[in-house]
């Protein structure tokens, strides 16, 4: 189901609208507020207030995508993939941002950042004002509340499932803080609406919170049924982010702290959880991912739609984001949209994953533009080979390979809805995913069967080589070997920090990549940049908020 079948907006009191943090100023778009009372009459009622919750991982306000319901910050600064996709890949070797004027970015991409940057106030701002919103749901539908209104029967029963799917989304964004920040100032339904001081959560007790929110509402979510609950935060989603804690506990409570053999389980239990993969691996990042099959692994989707569901985030300027400039491919009318060009450019060292060994010519998943080729028909003139590495002058778009994963076309040649605004779902979580964090689980733990874990990185290679000719062989399913292939994988879909930092290649200097450190072949970063700060304006508002060592 599209997300905007739900409505998308949520007109509930003054309340949903009130962020955790006293530094932001939400603005409604109507003066004329609804009270909660009379909101809540009827089913409809019920899903627009749950559709607002949904609706800020892609939406940024009630007035259009240019207008932020975050104050002072960028509308598209602060919408939650944008602020995602850029602090987990366009801080590592997967992806360069060619405009170092765009604010922060300079600082992001070439790991200097400091508590002042605005994309990581952005997120902070965003993510905490998401677990506001599902606070204002939970607090209007207690069984004191539905008790009030009269409310029984089915209804009833079908907004236990909703506020399970609400605590879900706001486990989600708690498991996001936890990941980037390793703390968060903690609010719940039971807390009071307004600006006083809210205490911080981290490390232990917040992974734990976490993992028990999603244990606890288990039975109340929906069952995985790709057909009908595509877009819900049903069980799948529940035990995806379980199954993402789990792979990486030890990054977030030190060594000793281990969970691969409970990721593993949670992993085994969403594959027999009826996901299948899509046939076709690009088929997961175009503009009819929701009904060309892939609805089938994307296990949770970050809804775009040209018409409803406008943003300068998500797909949208990812897919912007990868025009060529100058008249060459990939073209605006070849990606189904208009807007930046020559945004992003992958790094050489992401790049030599699939160039140098001549095996990856033939992988589906290589999207790689490594020349331009002019899209004039009429023209003659040769392809021009791209050189590999973008040069000191980020703002020279010929040099550096392009990428073309993501399309606003459909899978028969038609073009989205919007040439600004692409339908393309942004795949937060892919089944794929699943299979490879199993076989990391695996090999970590000793635990599962090796051969079913070689069997699920086999699944993934023939999907993507359409034969037998690129899978591996038992001697060859290393931690390496893993860390490389999900990069192939899942390469500008949000997961390339994590992955490193639970490698061990993201800080230090055992693995540099161009411009890492803030010099152009990379150097080495402490160990501090393995999370982001506090933002400092958010401390000052809250002085009960902590700040990470470095900053």
């Amino acid at each position: 189901m599209k997300l905007y079948k739900f409505f998308l907006y949520a007109f509930l009191s003054i309340g949903i609208f009130s962020s955790c943090e006293g530094d932001l100023d939400i603005e409604l778009e109507d003066d004329d507020d609804l009270l909660a009372s009379d909101v809540f009459n009827t089913r409809e009622d019920y899903l627009k207030a749950l559709g607002g919750v949904y609706a800020n991982l892609s939406l940024v306000g009630l007035d259009g995508p240019d207008q932020s319901n975050l104050a002072g910050i960028d509308a598209g600064t602060s919408q939650y993939i944008r602020g995602l996709f850029t602090m987990q890949d366009v801080t590592t070797d997967e992806v360069i941002w060619s405009y170092e004027n765009d604010p922060g970015i300079r600082e992001i991409q070439r790991n200097t950042w400091d508590a002042n940057n605005v994309i990581i106030l952005g997120f902070w701002a965003r993510a905490t004002f998401e677990i506001s919103l599902a606070n204002e749901f939970l607090r209007q539908t207690t069984d004191a509340k539905l008790d009030q209104r009269g409310v029984s029967g089915n209804l009833r029963t079908e907004i236990k499932t909703f506020r399970a799917e609400a605590r879900v989304l706001r486990a989600l964004s708690y498991y996001h803080l936890l990941d980037l920040y390793g703390r968060a100032p903690f609010a719940t339904e039971n807390d009071l609406v307004g600006f006083a001081r809210i205490p911080e959560i981290k490390g232990q007790e917040l992974f734990d919170y976490i993992e028990g929110e999603l244990l606890a509402v288990e039975n109340d979510l929906l069952d995985v049924n790709t057909s009908q609950n595509y877009a819900r935060a049903n069980k799948g989603v529940a035990k995806m982010i379980l199954a993402k804690i789990y792979l990486n506990a030890e990054v977030y409570l030190g060594n000793g702290n281990s969970r691969f053999a409970d990721c593993l389980n949670v992993c085994q239990e969403i594959i027999n959880s009826g996901y299948s993969l899509t046939p076709n691996y690009k088929y997961n990042f175009i503009a009819d991912n929701d009904t060309n099959g892939a609805q089938n692994e994307i296990i949770f989707p970050i809804v775009g739609d040209g018409a409803n569901v406008r943003n300068f985030g998500g797909a949208s300027l990812i897919i912007q984001g990868q025009q060529n400039a100058d008249g060459f491919k990939p073209t605006p009318a070849s990606l189904g949209v208009q807007g930046f060009t020559t945004l992003y450019r992958a790094r050489k060292q992401f790049s030599e994953l699939f160039v140098t060994n001549p095996l990856f010519q033939n992988d589906n998943r290589n999207t790689l533009v490594t020349q331009d080729i002019s899209s004039d028909p009429d023209n003659t003139d040769p392809p021009v080979d791209r050189p590999i590495e973008i040069g000191a002058d980020f703002t020279d778009f010929s040099k550096g390979y392009l990428v073309s994963k993501y399309s606003n076309i459909t899978s028969t040649g038609e073009p989205g809805q919007s040439i600004t605004f692409a339908d393309t779902d942004f795949p937060l979580f892919r089944l794929a995913d699943v299979y490879l964090m199993y076989a990391e689980a695996q090999l970590e733990s000793g635990t599962g069967d090796r051969n079913i874990a070689l069997g699920y990185v086999n699944a993934l290679r023939e999907r993507a080589f359409g034969d037998t000719s690129g899978n591996i062989t038992d001697a060859e399913l290393t931690l390496d070997f893993i860390l490389d292939e999900r990069a192939r994988e899942l390469y500008w879909e949000g997961h390339r920090r994590q992955d490193l930092i639970r490698h061990g290649k993201y800080t230090g200097g055992t693995y540099n990549w161009r411009y890492k450190g803030g010099t152009p072949n990379g150097s080495a970063i402490s160990d501090n940049f393995k999370l982001f700060p506090v933002p400092a304006s958010s401390r000052a508002a809250n002085p009960e908020l902590g700040q990470n060592p470095g900053f």
